[in-house]
């Protein structure tokens, strides 16, 4: 077991990393699904010329 991980190090620091930077990501999306924001629409639906046509007020 300590040969594999002496072997892999590498691997597994960068595979770690990874997984962190994909975990604070879903964990950013999550939160500002919570909050109400929508990616790409942060600016306030009654600014916004598609407010009309809008679909995220439905959801």
């Amino acid at each position: 077991m300590l040969q594999f991980l002496t072997n892999t190090w590498g691997t597994l620091l960068i595979g770690a990393i990874v997984a962190a930077v994909i975990a604070a990501v879903v964990v950013k999306l999550v939160r500002d699904k919570r909050k109400g924001k929508v990616l790409g629409c942060d600016c306030g639906c009654g600014s916004c010329p598609k407010a009309g046509s809008c679909d995220i007020r439905q959801r």
